[in-house]
């Protein structure tokens, strides 16, 4: 970060582990809007904040318009509750899904485990 508040594209990458050609396509999708000098994008603290929501949205398995409506949320009415809000949503729809594939995973190992036994059995079998 700079004397003025401003972090360079080399910053941002380093501190979060991201490539500049990630930090591109969230600025393509206007997502991120970084100041101009010349060539050179300056980030400003809103930006680098933006950011860490964006990456935490991803992790989290939001997609990016939901990861847009959250973030544009804070500066809407009503504010911060309803951005928290719209998160919690997003959330329980998100964990709902993954708690559904988590089902369907345990269960396929299951079978997986059920079939191998029968299929060891046999081969043992075979081969006295």
């Amino acid at each position: 970060m700079n004397e003025q508040g401003l972090y360079s594209i080399t910053e941002l990458t380093h501190e979060f582990g991201i490539t500049t050609r990630t930090l591109r396509f969230y600025e393509g999708k206007n997502l991120l809007n970084p100041h101009r000098e010349g060539r050179k994008r300056l980030y400003t603290s809103r930006d680098r904040a933006r950011l860490v929501l964006i990456l935490r949205g991803k992790r989290l398995g939001f997609s990016l318009a939901e990861i847009r409506e959250i973030i544009e949320m804070y500066d809407l009415e009503p504010g911060e509750s309803g951005q928290i809000q719209r998160l919690l949503e997003c959330i329980a729809k998100h964990r709902s899904k993954l708690v559904e594939k988590r089902e369907d995973i345990d269960e396929i190992l299951s079978e997986m485990a059920r079939v191998t036994a029968v299929a060891s059995q046999r081969l043992d079998e075979l081969k006295k």
